[in-house]
């Protein structure tokens, strides 16, 4: 759809719809005019947790908008909120819950509130999918959300079409003052792009000024996602000021790759990824076919050593469930021949199997407090 980013970046292509290719971070950076996390934000951020999430260790969330700025906020005394969102296409995956998974951490050590935005207006205009098969997804993915463990007293759930009411006037606020020339700009929007879709951006911008509304003051409010939603948050930046907000802060993370190919897991290809509703036997197969960074033969593996910098499996273990010092001394080992694929695999496939299934039990008890996370004008 965004003919733009496929003219600077003829290898890799993101999109707030579509991840494709091995994507390099450090040009993406650039290219969205986002900012490094550095190494004194991290300090700043375990000096008020006591201690960093592995996820921020291991520069999973690489990147940011005004960080540095939410952070001195909380310093003088000002709370921030939580934003964070899923577009209801299908199934949750690993690579979905990883922003959760920050934001849980958040929330935690900083007690703060969260609002969790479901895009089923979005993904209805966007995709192929009726209504009624996104409703489904809607509440699935529900029951993803609260097992993460968010607090039930801290966290509401906004269903767009649901909650339209609680978003509307504020969205027209936001609408009028975006152009069709800049919306076009930053999503590339074509003459073929349905109304629905060029419409739909002010929606996703709301929960960024709503804590304001709630509190009847202005309210930092702090959005961990995947950086290919950066360009909401862009337009959402631009208008902020104009109508009495902060610009909402940001908190950027890669992508959990694929585990057949270059780039990252998809919905669309369930191969691809591991779900959070798979069978351990599914999760168990998709790993023992998962592409490594291993040599042909275990002689040459032992010889030359891997690349773990490639691997899906390697970084799997790295991001969801080894320590720091478990994967430095896992990488060393790979890289000198002296750990073998096989060897990673069944270490994953362990540790997926029990996540998975420790995961689905805590779904089901969602099913029985579901209605105590949808947003209310009581909120």
């Amino acid at each position: 759809m965004n003919e733009s980013f496929k003219e600077n970046f003829d290898d890799f292509e993101v999109t707030p719809w579509k991840v494709e290719g091995s994507v390099d971070y450090a040009r993406l950076i650039k290219k969205f005019g986002t900012q490094e996390i550095t190494n004194e934000i991290l300090e700043k951020i375990e000096s008020f947790t006591g201690e960093l999430h592995p996820l921020l260790k291991h520069k999973f969330f690489f990147s940011h908008r005004d960080l540095d700025w939410i952070l001195n906020k909380y310093d003088n005394n000002e709370k921030f909120y939580l934003y964070t969102g899923r577009g209801p296409s299908g199934m949750v995956h690993l690579g979905h819950l990883m922003p959760w998974f920050l934001t849980k951490h958040l929330q935690d050590k900083f007690d703060s509130n969260l609002l969790f935005q479901i895009t089923d207006d979005e993904k209805f205009l966007f995709g192929n999918q009726t209504l009624d098969e996104i409703k489904k997804n809607v509440y699935e993915n529900i029951l993803d959300i609260i097992a993460i463990g968010f607090k039930k007293s801290k966290t509401k759930i906004i269903i767009n079409s649901r909650h339209i009411k609680h978003l509307y006037s504020t969205s027209l606020e936001i609408a009028k003052r975006i152009t069709f020339s800049t919306a076009k700009s930053v999503f590339g929007f074509t003459n073929s792009t349905n109304i629905g879709m060029i419409g739909f951006p002010p929606l996703q911008a709301v929960p960024c000024f709503l804590p304001s509304i709630i509190e009847g003051k202005p309210t930092p409010v702090l959005i961990p996602a995947a950086i290919d939603q950066d360009p909401y948050w862009r337009l959402t930046r631009d208008i902020a000021e104009k109508i009495g907000f902060y610009k909402p802060a940001q908190i950027h993370s890669k992508f959990l790759p694929s585990l057949q190919t270059i780039g990252k897991m998809s919905s669309s290809s369930p191969e691809t990824a591991i779900f959070t509703t798979d069978e351990t036997k599914i999760v168990e197969e998709k790993i023992s076919n998962a592409f490594t960074g291993g040599q042909p033969t275990i002689s040459l593996q032992k010889k030359l050593g891997g690349n773990p910098s490639v691997c899906s499996v390697f970084s799997y273990l790295k991001y969801l469930f080894d320590t720091p010092a478990e994967s430095n001394e896992r990488e060393l080992k790979c890289r000198s021949g002296n750990l073998l694929c096989g060897e990673c695999k069944h270490d994953l496939s362990d540790d997926s199997t029990a996540f998975i299934s420790m995961f689905q039990k805590r779904r089901e008890k969602a099913k029985d407090i579901v209605s105590d996370f949808m947003y209310s004008e009581e909120s």
